[in-house]
């Protein structure tokens, strides 16, 4: 089992919290692993066939796949157990964390001195797409604050996030970050960015891994949640990297035209709403320096799935408090990209597969002429 890389904002586990993290982990990798692929085998041997004997035609649209699959006994059993463990993973970091907020908060917020900086704004409004429902079934999201210099959601995602991926993104839980710099250098070799911005960040980890590959660059890294920013900035100053944080919408930020050569997020874009995608796409175009690249990497991407595969993925918009994973699996991102201002001929839309085999992720490749 791989284990998460400690670090200055990380929190103290005993051995009944490890314990019970530990056993919430290999649920999920059960879950996850050995039982998910049943769902295949029932849509293929049982429901497929029955919904052919009723409509004389297969299912032609996620909609009837997953309304078929949900009378199925094997797939209801799958969907209570895996959404109980995703409730299950939260719960035992919670644990470890309500025994010690008061003083986590306080090591956190004793950032030191010369590593990056960190700005935040108490009166950015929380964006709706975020206040209105816990993502991925997290409990109070990214944002909510229940003390001054609260650090606690950023502490409950390093770990539950790292939990949930059972560990499969690296001890510093930072390996999409690797992939993303695998496919710039593919891109384009030898880019040397003077100027990086994340947009929504969250606790920082890729962040950091394009702080590592680019030493010389300024980076910064934006996010609505302030939790999460106290969090990412003592993560970051302690690991010796010298990241900006600063509370921002990436719909609208306060920097000015073209002052970034390399724009990137990372499994933001399906957590935003159609009409928040846009504005951020475009504020990516506006701030882009000539020459720039903008890399917007995320999950889901329709065309090339069947029904089933769309259903399975889909599951998460329904159960799983992802309510706009769906939409963004129809939406037609180079196009998106064309609507703020890029050209057909700078954007488009490439399996992050050409570099990195594991990983079924797409990035939207947007650039700015020079």
């Amino acid at each position: 089992m791989t284990r998460q890389a400690p670090h200055g904002a990380f929190p103290e586990i005993n051995h009944d919290e490890m314990a019970r993290q530990d056993f919430a982990q290999r649920l999920r990798e059960y879950v996850a692993g050995d039982i998910v692929g049943g769902n295949d085998a029932v849509y293929r041997h049982a429901v497929e066939p029955g919904f052919v004997h009723s409509h004389g035609r297969k299912p032609e649209t996620r909609k009837e796949v997953r309304q078929a699959m949900e009378r199925h006994p094997f797939h209801q059993a799958w969907g209570a157990l895996n959404r109980a463990t995703q409730e299950i993973i939260w719960d035992s970091v919670q644990v470890s964390l309500d025994r010690q907020d008061d003083a986590l908060n306080q090591r956190v917020k004793d950032t030191g001195v010369g590593k990056g900086s960190l700005r935040l704004n108490p009166a950015l409004k929380t964006p709706r797409y975020v206040a209105a429902v816990d993502i991925h079934c997290m409990p109070g999201n990214y944002h909510t604050e229940s003390t001054e210099d609260d650090a606690y959601q950023g502490a409950l995602l390093d770990r539950g996030a790292f939990i949930y991926a059972r560990g499969a993104r690296g001890p510093n839980h930072d390996s999409f970050g690797h992939d993303l710099l695998a496919y710039l250098d593919k891109a384009q070799p030898g880019f040397q960015p003077r100027r990086i911005l994340d947009m929504g960040s969250g606790p920082g980890q890729v962040t950091c891994a394009f702080a590592d590959a680019f030493p010389d660059a300024e980076v910064h890294a934006i996010d609505v949640a302030a939790p999460l920013l106290r969090y990412g900035h003592k993560r970051a100053s302690s690991m010796g990297y010298d990241i900006h944080f600063s509370q921002q919408n990436a719909e609208a930020t306060e920097f000015e035209d073209e002052s970034f050569d390399l724009i990137f997020s990372c499994i933001m874009m399906h957590e935003t709403s159609a009409k928040a995608l846009r504005n951020y796409v475009k504020e990516t175009r506006r701030l882009l320096a000539p020459g720039g690249i903008a890399m917007h990497m995320d999950f889901p991407h329709n065309e090339d799935k069947t029904p089933y595969v769309q259903a399975m993925i889909d599951w998460s918009t329904h159960y799983n408090a992802e309510p706009f994973i769906g939409t963004l699996g129809d939406t037609d991102w180079a196009d998106v990209a064309v609507q703020a201002g890029f050209s057909h001929n700078t954007a488009a839309v490439v399996p992050m597969s050409t570099v990195a085999p594991h990983n079924h992720m797409y990035v939207l490749d947007a650039r700015k002429p020079g």
